[in-house]
C-alpha cells in the first residue's frame, strides 16, 4: 500500500502523522549537528576497517551531514520521492570506496547502519514530543515507511556511482597490468629487467620499489629456497616522489635476519603487506643502506613484500613502500603488486637462463674453435668470430686452419643452422669430423660428400620434435708449391680473392663464380671441387653469411663495402679482419660472424725437389742417391741413412705394386717430406708380417722411423708421403 494511502487511515483519527513529523524535522534541524555525530560515532565503532583510508575519514561526516540535513528536509517540506536525490558527498563517499577496493556489501551496511540510527533518534524525539500511544504508533509507522522508501532510493543511486566508479578502477588496473606486460621485459637482461618492474610499480602504485635478487640467481643454474639467512644483491630501485634516487651497487650483498618480514618471504613464497608506525620501523628496513649512508626507508608507513618466484623456484623479493601517498596499500593493492611481479619474476629468470644458456654456448664455442694462429709455410692467417647480440643466442659459425701433406693447408668456414648449445654442440661435431676427413687427405668435393654422410647420421640420431640439423660448409686446399686452391662449397658464401699489392696490375677483389652445392644434411647430391691459381701473396677471405647480410642493406651493397675495404687492406691481416668488423658489422649483429683472412706463400724452388722414376726395381739405388744429395744441398746430411732408407721402401712400394709414371718428390720446409706418386689408385696399408713373409715391412718401418705418414688420393692416382722432423740442432 503506498505510504500515501497507508497514513491517511490516521487522519480520521483526528491527528494527522505528516504534520508531526513535519514539525519534528523543523524542531530537530537545530540539532542537525549533534545528530550527525551521534550517527557518525555509531559508524565508526562498527565500521572500523573503512576509516583506515583518510580521505574516507574525511569525507565521510560531510556526506553524513549532507544524508541527515536531506531526509529532515524531506519530512518538513513533505516532498515526494522522486524529487529526492543523493546528496553530492555521498556520491563522492560511495566512489571513494569503490576506488580502495572496498566491499559494495560494506557501503549497503554504512546506508543501513545509518538509516537505523535515525530511525532510532526519531522514535525517541517523537517520543519526548508526545505520549499519545496511537500517533506515536502511527507516526512509527509513517516514518519506517518513509524512511526505508529514502534509503532504497539514495543507495540505489550511492550502488550506480559505486560501480561505474569501480569498473574505472578495474579499468585503471587492467590497463596498468597490460602496461607492465608491454614494459617488463622487453629485453632479455636481468638487472633492466627487474629495473623496469620498479619503474613500473612507482609510477602506479608506490612511492619507493626495492627489487633484491639471491646472489646464487646470478651465478647458478638452478635455485631452491634456502636454509637460513639468503645472500642477496640489490639491482633495481626507483622512488616516484621528489627525493633523491639513491644509487643501487649490484655487487654488494646483504642478508635479512631471520624472521624478519622479507626473509618470512623469502622461505614461504607468500607475500606480506604491512603497516609501519614511524616510532616502531624494523631495523632490517635500512637494508641495504644508500651510498650517503642514509637510510631510504625514512617515512615509510605502509609496505608490501612480494616473493619472486618462478617455475617453482625463488629469485629474490620486491618490496613496494608508501611514504609520501598517505593511503595504506589494501588487499587490491596486494593482488596488483603480486600481478606485475609474478610477471617480472617470469621475465628475470627467462633473462638469467638466457645469460647462462649464452655464457655456456659462447663458452663451448670460443673452446671448439682455435685458439691461436697456427704458424704455416702455406699461408699467413688471422681470424676473428663474433657472437650473435641478439636474443637468438650464439650460433655455430667455426672456422679452422688445417696442415696437410706436401706443405699444404686446408681452409675451412661453416656454419651451423640454429642457436644456442645445440648449434654449438653441433658445430664441435662437425669441426672434429672435417678434421678427421682432412687427415686423410680426401679431396675438397671428397671431403664434403663424407661430411653430408656425417650430417645425417646426426639427424637420425637426434629425437624426435628437435630442430633438424642442417649446416653450409666451404673447404678450400692450398698448394704453395704448385700455388693451386681446390675449393668445394656445400651451401656456403664463396670467398673473397685479392690480388697482391705488388702486382703489375692494381689491387683487386674477386668473388669467383664457382659451384655451390647443396647444403650438408640434404644427401644424395653432388659435391663439385673447383681449381683457380693464386699469385704469390694473394689474399683469401672466407666468411660466413653474417658478414654481408644485414637489414640495412642489401647483399650487393655489403659486398661492395667488402670490396672496398680489402681493396686499400692494410699489410696485417688483423688490422684488415679489424676494418671489416667496423665497416660492416652493427654494434649488435643478428647473427653469428665467423671471419678467416689467409695470405699465400709460394714455397722457393730450391726447398722442392722431383725426379721422374721408371717402374724398375733398379732405380731404387738412384732414388737414394738422389735424396741423399737433396739432404746435403739443404745441410742436412745427419738425416741422409733415415731418409734414403724411407725414399728406398716409398718408391720400392711404388714399383712393385703401382703404376706408372712414378716420380719422387721431396718438400722442405718446417719437416722433410718424401712423396713418392705413381698412377695406381691402390692405397698401401699397414700389416702385421709373419715370421716367414718376405715382405710386409716396408711401411710399418716407414712408420717407426717417421713422424707422420700418409696416402692421398688425386685424379691421376695416389701420393705416398712421409714427414720426418728436422732435428732442432740442424733446424737452429
Amino acid at each position: 500500500m503506498p505510504v500515501r494511502a497507508f497514513t491517511r487511515t490516521f487522519w480520521f483519527m483526528g491527528t494527522d502523522a505528516h504534520d508531526f513529523l513535519r514539525d519534528l524535522a523543523r524542531g530537530l534541524k537545530t540539532q542537525s549537528d549533534q545528530l550527525t555525530e551521534v550517527v557518525l560515532q555509531h559508524l565508526r565503532s562498527e565500521l572500523p576497517e573503512v576509516w583506515r583510508y583518510e580521505d574516507i575519514a574525511a569525507l565521510a561526516p560531510v556526506a553524513l551531514s549532507e544524508h541527515v540535513d536531506t531526509a529532515l528536509d524531506f519530512l518538513e517540506r513533505g516532498r515526494e520521492m522522486s524529487e529526492v536525490a543523493t546528496p553530492p558527498a555521498a556520491i563522492d563517499f560511495a566512489c571513494r570506496l569503490a576506488e580502495h577496493g572496498v566491499q559494495i556489501s560494506e557501503l549497503l551496511r554504512v546506508y543501513r547502519l545509518v538509516h537505523a540510527g535515525l530511525l532510532h533518534l526519531f522514535y525517541e524525539e517523537a517520543g519526548r514530543l508526545t505520549k499519545d500511544p496511537e500517533l506515536i504508533n502511527a507516526v512509527m509507522i509513517t516514518l519506517s515507511a518513509l524512511g526505508f522508501e529514502y534509503v532504497d532510493r539514495t543507495s540505489e543511486q550511492a550502488v550506480a556511482a559505486y560501480q561505474r566508479a569501480r569498473d574505472r578502477w578495474l579499468q585503471r588496473r587492467l590497463i596498468t597490468i597490460n602496461e607492465a606486460g608491454t614494459r617488463i621485459g622487453t629485453t632479455l637482461d636481468t638487472t633492466r629487467t627487474a629495473q623496469e618492474l620498479a619503474d613500473v610499480g612507482t609510477d602506479h602504485l608506490a612511492d619507493l620499489v626495492t627489487v633484491d635478487l639471491l646472489d646464487a640467481v646470478l651465478y647458478e643454474e638452478e635455485t631452491h629456497p634456502a636454509d637460513g639467512s639468503p645472500v642477496l644483491r640489490r639491482i633495481a630501485q626507483s622512488v616516484s616522489d621528489d627525493s633523491r634516487d639513491p644509487a643501487v651497487d649490484s655487487r654488494a650483498t646483504h642478508t635479512y635476519p631471520e624472521g624478519s618480514g622479507p626473509a618470512v618471504v623469502l622461505a614461504t613464497g607468500k607475500p606480506l603487506r604491512l603497516g609501519i608506525a614511524a616510532s616502531d620501523a624494523p631495523t632490517w628496513l635500512k637494508v641495504p643502506p644508500d651510498d650517503s649512508g642514509a637510510s631510504g626507508a625514512v617515512g615509510i608507513h605502509s609496505l608490501l613484500l612480494i616473493p619472486l618466484w618462478a617455475r617453482g623456484n625463488p629469485l629474490g623479493l620486491a618490496q613496494f613502500c608508501r611514504r609520501q601517498t598517505a593511503d595504506p596499500f589494501d588487499d587490491d593493492d596486494l593482488l596488483l603488486a603480486q600481478e606485475i611481479s609474478s610477471r617480472a619474476a617470469v621475465n628475470i629468470d627467462n633473462a638469467r637462463r638466457y645469460t647462462q644458456e649464452r655464457c655456456i654456448a659462447l663458452t663451448l664455442q670460443r673452446s671448439l674453435l682455435p685458439q691461436h694462429a697456427p704458424e704455416e709455410s702455406a699461408v699467413e692467417t688471422a681470424s676473428r668470430y663474433l657472437p650473435s647480440g641478439s636474443r637468438a643466442g650464439v650460433g655455430g659459425d667455426w672456422y679452422d686452419v688445417i696442415p696437410l701433406s706436401g706443405a699444404r693447408v686446408a681452409l675451412v668456414v661453416g656454419d651451423v643452422v640454429g642457436r644456442g648449445l645445440q648449434a654449438s654442440a653441433t658445430m664441435g661435431r662437425l669441426r672434429t669430423a672435417v678434421r678427421t676427413l682432412a687427415d686423410i687427405d680426401l679431396t675438397p668435393d671428397e671431403l664434403l660428400t663424407h661430411l653430408d654422410d656425417v650430417v645425417i647420421r646426426l639427424q637420425r640420431a637426434e629425437q624426435r620434435g628437435m630442430d633438424e640439423i642442417s649446416a653450409t660448409c666451404l673447404y678450400a686446399v692450398y698448394d704453395p708449391v704448385s700455388r693451386v686452391c681446390s675449393l668445394a662449397s656445400a651451401g656456403h658464401v664463396l670467398p673473397a680473392v685479392v690480388t697482391p699489392r705488388d702486382a703489375p696490375a692494381p689491387r683487386t677483389v674477386v668473388f669467383p663464380e664457382l659451384q655451390i652445392g647443396p647444403p650438408l644434411g640434404l644427401g644424395g647430391l653432388p659435391f663439385e671441387t673447383d681449381q683457380f691459381e693464386l699469385p704469390q701473396g694473394s689474399l683469401l677471405v672466407l666468411y660466413t653469411d653474417g658478414l654481408i647480410e644485414s637489414r640495412a642493406r642489401d647483399v650487393d651493397a655489403a659486398l661492395a663495402v667488402l670490396s672496398d675495404v680489402l681493396t686499400q687492406a692494410p699489410a696485417s691481416l688483423e688490422e684488415t679482419c679489424d676494418r671489416l668488423f667496423h665497416a660492416l658489422l652493427p654494434s649488435r649483429p643478428a647473427d653469428d660472424i665467423a671471419l678467416l683472412v689467409a695470405r699465400t706463400r709460394v714455397l722457393d724452388a730450391d726447398h722442392v725437389a722431383t725426379l721422374d722414376l721408371p717402374s724398375d726395381p733398379a732405380v731404387v739405388s738412384e732414388a737414394r742417391a738422389f735424396a741423399s744429395e737433396r739432404l746435403a744441398a739443404w745441410g742436412l746430411e745427419e738425416m741422409a741413412f733415415i731418409t734414403e732408407l724411407v725414399v728406398s721402401e716409398l718408391v720400392t712400394n711404388a714399383i712393385r705394386y703401382g703404376k706408372s709414371p712414378i716420380q719422387l718428390r721431396m718438400i722442405l720446409e718446417s719437416t722433410v717430406t718424401c712423396e713418392v706418386s705413381d698412377a695406381s689408385g691402390t692405397a698401401p696399408h699397414l700389416r702385421r708380417a709373419r715370421d716367414f713373409d718376405e715382405g710386409g715391412r716396408g711401411l710399418l718401418l716407414v712408420a717407426q722411423l717417421t713422424e707422420r705418414w700418409g696416402t692421398r688420393h688425386n685424379r691421376e692416382g695416389k701420393v705416398i708421403w712421409a714427414e720426418q722432423a728436422i732435428p732442432s740442432i740442424l733446424a737452429e
